[in-house]
């Protein structure tokens, strides 16, 4: 009875830790996944599509020299498609916004903050649009879709 007993024991042990171990793997927060220097796959203005990484008839060819670096976490450089470069910090609030603060500097209209919503973020592509119109390019809203490497 007691081997019985015991032997019923480990194998409901064995069961639960079978159970708990073999879960879907955890997800790495939004902050440490989108940490990543990124490029212009395309770009749309007020959903026109005014770059794409390799068209030759871009309306904006300079979206080629555009880079997000977030790679030195808290720390931005935000590199624009007419070749100003900015720096500052950001950070991810929720899941879905990306903030870049203290801008340096500061972008035309912006109060030094530029806020985007994060439309899609893989490992190697995001997605993001940003909440208010930019005065650089006429007072467009623009979706960025971005790329690493």
């Amino acid at each position: 009875m007691k081997k019985t007993s015991l032997s019923a024991l480990f194998c409901l042990l064995a069961f639960v830790t079978l159970l708990t171990g073999c879960g879907k793997p955890k997800t790495a927060p939004v902050s440490e996944r989108i940490a990543k220097a990124w490029t212009a796959r395309k770009v749309d203005e007020n959903s026109t599509t005014v770059f794409t990484a390799g068209g030759a008839n871009n309306v904006r060819p300079g979206y080629t020299n555009f880079r997000l670096d977030l790679s030195q976490s808290p720390n931005v450089t935000l590199v624009e498609f007419d070749g100003n470069r900015f720096s500052g910090q950001w950070e991810v609030q929720g899941d879905n916004r990306l903030i870049l603060k203290n801008l340096n500097p500061q972008p035309t209209g912006t109060n030094g903050t530029i806020e985007f919503t994060i439309t899609n973020l893989g490992d190697t592509e995001v997605v993001l649009t940003r909440t208010t119109a930019s005065q650089k390019t006429g007072g467009t809203v623009n979706v960025y879709t971005l790329k690493n490497p």
